[in-house]
């Protein structure tokens, strides 16, 4: 009897193993990069913080600059795709449709600094990012707010945080269902034009079946030496891959 009781257990204990395991997926990351002059000198920076931050949170990160990359079956080895400095204008008709059949699929994608620049006239994927780039002053050194300490990209950001970057001017919000998480003080740096008192700077949203994070931060080569940062974009990529972290 003792021995079967023992089977028993043991067999409930492997099989409870088996399902925890099973119901675990890893967050698996595809960073996509287009060089340009403008970020040639920060992508190999941004490259290795990246993959370090990988390695200490037990994620796996792919790199890649191919845009044949973009295919239905490679895309569903991933759980958040992020577009480091990169836009969706390279892709041809058939890689866009599999990477919107991958958003709507309830896919994650991270947008870093250059990835609301955008030159075409791609309307989905500006509403995949929230808003577009317009222009930007000299990099400077400004404060920002913190304005939803309860996102996984900004809990461990003190109320106020002085930061250097290339500061991004936006267009209008192009969704209704932004969240703004961070917004940067005009008054602490020399605005031409501006945005006014709300100038966003960071924000998510959740998009036709996905999860969408921007941040318009990264400009500088220096930017991903700083761990800061770093937790800035790994909350906005946890986020995205997982759809958990909120604090409600």
């Amino acid at each position: 009897m003792e021995r079967i009781f023992f089977l028993s257990t043991l067999l409930s204990v492997l099989v409870g193993g088996n399902y925890v395991t099973a119901q675990y997926k890893k967050i698996n990351v595809l960073v996509y990069t287009t060089p340009d002059v403008y970020h040639n000198q920060s992508i190999p920076a941004a490259i290795a913080q990246l993959k370090s931050m990988a390695e200490r949170n037990f994620v796996d990160l792919t790199w890649t600059q191919l845009e044949s990359s973009f295919t239905d079956k490679n895309l569903a080895n991933y759980s958040v795709i992020v577009f480091l400095h990169s836009t969706i204008s390279k892709l041809n008709a058939e890689q866009e449709a599999s990477f919107k059949k991958y958003i709507h699929n309830g896919g994650g994608f991270v947008g870093i600094h250059a990835a609301s620049d955008i030159k075409d006239d791609n309307e989905w994927y500006k509403k995949l990012v929230g808003r577009t780039f317009i222009r930007h002053p000299e990099k400077q050194t400004a404060v920002m707010t913190v304005v939803d300490k309860k996102f996984p990209a900004t809990m461990h950001l003190s109320d106020n945080w002085v930061w250097t970057d290339e500061w991004y001017e936006y267009g209008e919000a192009l969704t209704p269902n932004l969240h703004v998480l961070l917004t940067v003080d005009e008054s602490t740096y020399y605005v031409k034009v501006g945005m006014g008192k709300n100038h966003p700077v960071a924000w998510y949203q959740e998009f036709e079946g996905g999860r969408s994070f921007y941040t318009g931060l990264g400009h500088m080569e220096s930017s991903y030496n700083d761990q800061e940062f770093i937790k800035h974009i790994y909350g906005g990529i946890y986020w995205a891959a997982t759809g958990k972290g909120i604090v409600q």
